[in-house]
């Protein structure tokens, strides 16, 4: 991005280089991340340190970010102004996106899904906190991560706090509310798709290491809370409804598992849920790359990339347990690649999508996964693919600071 002084910008640099120079970067063997890449954050915090002034934009944006996150929260499920059925507002509790009253009911009950419509009541509950959380803790564990700057670190601990630990604001783990529908359901396991921005907090909490405000107290008590969430996730029926989906939900959960599993330490139980992906991989592509069950979406781009996000974040998540889903491939041919390669020209020409989309097509929502496919096929078309589709990369100065660039 452009910076608006650039005298001010060079000073930033300086001061960067000379903070980064005063302090040993954290070995990275001993970040805890699962998605990011410790390896290429720990090169991208070297080239700080060396003063790199093509990175000074990219830590002027991510400060910016910080310095408001500052000001965020703290969350907690429990501000919400009516209690689930349960009683306890220390259980999570939503409303289903697509999900409509009855016009011919005098409640409007039950509800009546119109796909791909929001109704107003869907950030009236936990969602739209949580979601504020996990992006608030997430920009400012990062910059932390570069910057080390005390006080971005504090206030994520507090967030994170509020949220999962305090025994008076936290939230209990498990999703039994996720996604209700009045007069249908007080949940329902498509819930789950819920909790999945908790796949990115967990690398957050990573990038929080050797700070004084996140202590091993914090750090064990929040590996309790996923260990519990896990077990409601594979062991509930909502949990085990989730898990035989055939869609993007399902996707997400393998996500999710593999994640919360591995910041637990329960390699095994990753390693067994990601080998067991591939058969997702079988069932939802076909061999041209085609997703009929997101194609069928009224938004059927945005599920189409949606769900391929989910795949490369399963895939990425694979790296880390042992299990190669980027290159695999069904004897007929379906396989990330072929799913991406599909999605690609009409990315480049939007008016060729011939599937219903209900809300305007937004191409560049590819282009991460397009930098993301450079790297780990070593193919240099997709890096020019996701310059000619988000025409040009100074937006993109988070995957320039988190490794994810070819």
């Amino acid at each position: 991005m452009r910076l608006a002084f650039a005298a001010g910008m060079a000073l930033l640099a300086a001061s960067a280089a000379a903070l980064f120079a005063a302090e040993k970067p954290p070995d990275a063997a001993a970040l805890r991340v699962f998605v990011l890449d410790a390896k290429a954050l720990a090169a991208v915090r070297a080239r700080l340190a060396a003063g790199d002034k093509d990175l000074a934009d990219a830590v002027e944006s991510l400060r910016r970010e910080a310095d408001k996150a500052l000001r965020a929260g703290p969350f907690s499920v429990t501000d919400k102004k009516v209690s689930p059925p349960s009683g306890d507002k220390h259980d999570y509790m939503s409303q289903a996106p697509y999900w409509w009253p009855d016009p011919s009911k005098p409640d409007g009950k039950p509800y009546l899904r119109k796909d791909g419509e929001v109704h107003p009541d869907r950030g009236a509950f936990d969602n739209a906190p949580m979601g504020r959380m996990t992006g608030a803790v997430t920009v400012l564990a990062q910059a932390y991560f570069f910057t080390r700057h005390e006080p971005y670190a504090d206030h994520a601990a507090r967030l994170l706090r509020a949220w999962f630990l305090d025994e008076k604001t936290r939230m209990n783990p498990n999703l039994n509310f996720g996604q209700s529908v009045p007069g249908v359901t007080d949940g329902r396991a498509a819930g789950l798709i819920d909790t999945t921005g908790l796949i990115g907090l967990v690398d957050a909490v990573g990038l929080l290491a050797g700070s004084k405000a996140w202590t091993d107290a914090d750090q064990k008590g929040l590996v309790a809370w996923f260990e519990k969430f896990l077990a409601w996730m594979q062991e509930s029926r909502i949990g085990r409804d989730e898990a035989r989906a055939g869609n993007n939900h399902g996707t997400w959960y393998d996500a999710q598992v593999a994640a919360f599993a591995l910041f637990a330490g329960k390699t095994d139980v990753a390693k067994k849920v990601l080998a067991g992906s591939s058969r997702r991989i079988d069932k939802q592509m076909e061999p041209d790359g085609r997703q009929p069950a997101e194609l069928a979406r009224t938004k059927s781009w945005n599920y189409s990339t949606m769900n391929l996000r989910g795949w490369m974040t399963v895939a990425t998540l694979g790296d880390r347990a042992g299990v190669d889903l980027w290159q695999y491939q069904s004897a007929d041919g379906r396989s990330l690649r072929k799913a991406l390669d599909y999605l690609v020209p009409f990315a480049r020409d939007p008016a060729g999508w011939q599937h219903k989309q209900i809300v305007r097509m937004r191409p560049g929502a590819l282009a991460p996964l397009l930098r993301l496919a450079a790297a780990r096929y070593g193919d240099r078309k997709y890096a020019e693919a996701a310059r000619d589709i988000a025409g040009g990369d100074r937006a993109d100065w988070r995957d320039a600071l988190l490794g994810l660039r070819p």
